[in-house]
């Protein structure tokens, strides 16, 4: 059973990922090791997880795209990959462990952190005809990553955009809250289905993480890219250190 208090306090944990998820990604930083804090086993609280998160995502994918921050021409294929492979990506969390894959993400988010802080201007003319070849496997894998485990992904996302479409920063935050809904959604449809989901405290956590979102995404369009590209870096700082010390401690 979880308390009242406790739910109070992993509401207040999912306002503040929801709020820096809509900017760098990377909420599930803060509400993942929440949950397991509060005693849940760990494929109940990665699958209650998801189920607040995918109101945060609706939340922060509306906000962008009624400012007009989303790419629309890709925004289809981008939900659809991310989609299947986040589908696929819970169907095998549900078979094995995720632990293998830290050392992976580690270098990934080096990689990312050194990419984000590296300045470099956005392009503004048509991506490269192979971009939209790259968008396919890209999204797939990321949805996949997703589903199975997930610390990174929307960080990960966003320097995807910028490196292969020339996305500006806050753009490419945008684009990536297409994939990160879809697979959001995919994950939490399997999870709900096997019955993992703890709606009791996933609810109270899904409005706070919708509010906190709210206030991000709209943080993210006004602020602009040398605000989005300071929370990405200390985001991904935070993930590779959290990363880095669950390495450690093995």
């Amino acid at each position: 059973m979880v308390s009242l208090q406790v739910i109070a306090l992993l509401a207040l944990s999912a306002f503040a990922a929801g709020l820096v998820d809509a900017i760098a990604g990377g909420g599930g930083l803060l509400t993942v090791p929440s949950l397991l804090a509060a005693g849940l086993p760990p494929q109940i609280a990665l699958a209650t997880n998801k189920g607040q998160a995918s109101f945060g995502a609706v939340s922060s994918f509306l906000s962008f795209w009624g400012r007009d921050g989303i790419d629309r021409k890709r925004a289809p294929y981008g939900f659809a990959c991310g989609f299947l492979g986040s589908l696929a990506g819970a169907r095998v969390l549900l078979l094995v462990k995720p632990e293998p894959l830290k050392p992976i993400v580690l270098v990934l988010l080096l990689l990312a952190a050194a990419f984000v802080a590296w300045p470099r201007k956005p392009s503004h003319g048509e991506p490269h005809a192979w971009a939209m070849i790259a968008l396919f496997p890209f999204t797939f894998a990321l949805g996949f990553y997703d589903g199975f485990f997930g610390p990174g992904t929307g960080s990960i996302l966003i320097v995807g955009f910028v490196l292969i479409f020339g996305d500006s920063m806050t753009r490419a935050s945008g684009n990536a809250k297409v994939v990160n809904l879809a697979s959001n959604l995919a994950a939490l449809a399997l999870f709900a289905s096997r019955g993992l989901v703890l709606w009791k405290v996933a609810l109270p956590m899904a409005a706070a993480n919708a509010a906190g979102a709210f206030v991000g995404a709209r943080l993210a369009v006004k602020k602009g890219d040398r605000f989005v590209r300071g929370v990405v870096l200390v985001v991904v700082a935070a993930l590779v250190l959290k990363i880095a010390w669950d390495l450690v401690r093995r």
